[in-house]
């Protein structure tokens, strides 16, 4: 049976653990990320686990004048929906720092710029099924680039559209928008904003 404490709310956090990995393998090698394999020692045995091992991602809570948010919408695959989202991409260019890529990302996916950036929030997005960490930025002072991006697939068809904060916290709450990184963004930034 597994201990539990009573200690305060605000000593809660993720505990790094790292058992011996025995042996690894890529099980799947695959144009964005790979799939592994690998054999642990854990406790009185082994196990094995496979999951995707990610490049790391950011995604971009982009707030207005207006209290208003940056949603954008496109086709995801393993879906099959167009679902809202945050402006987000990977860290998938070697050594880019996280906030440089956010800045980059909000500029290929959205043509904007914003003047102030600050880290938000991050997550392991299912960490169950993968290793990655998103790392979510609170953007403002935002307006538009002085470059408009050549899009493609379905990045060619985003739907974007501004907000107002509190009724995409609805949204969510309500089960309308079902996207975590989005969920997580939303919550951090309404948490964030200054009480009136």
């Amino acid at each position: 049976m597994t201990d539990v404490s009573t200690g305060s709310a605000r000593q809660l956090r993720d505990e790094p653990l790292t058992p011996e990995v025995l042996q690894s393998d890529l099980a799947f090698h695959g144009r964005v990320w790979d799939v592994v394999s690998d054999r642990v020692a854990y406790g009185e045995g082994e196990m094995v686990r496979q999951y995707v091992k990610h490049t790391g991602a950011v995604a971009i809570v982009a707030l207005d004048d207006q209290d208003r948010v940056l949603l954008i919408q496109q086709y995801r695959h393993p879906i099959r929906h167009r679902d809202w989202e945050l402006p987000a991409g990977l860290l998938d260019i070697e050594g880019e720092e996280p906030l440089l890529a956010a800045q980059r990302e909000l500029a290929e996916e959205a043509d904007l710029v914003a003047a102030h950036w600050e880290p938000l929030i991050s997550s392991w997005t299912t960490p169950g099924g993968n290793d990655e960490l998103i790392r979510i930025f609170l953007a403002t002072g935002v307006e538009q680039a002085s470059a408009v991006h050549d899009r493609e697939d379905e990045e060619a068809d985003i739907r974007l559209e501004w907000v107002p904060l509190a009724d995409a916290i609805d949204a969510v709450l309500e089960g309308r928008m079902r996207n975590g990184i989005l969920a997580i963004g939303l919550l951090a930034a309404a948490r964030r904003r200054p009480k009136v």
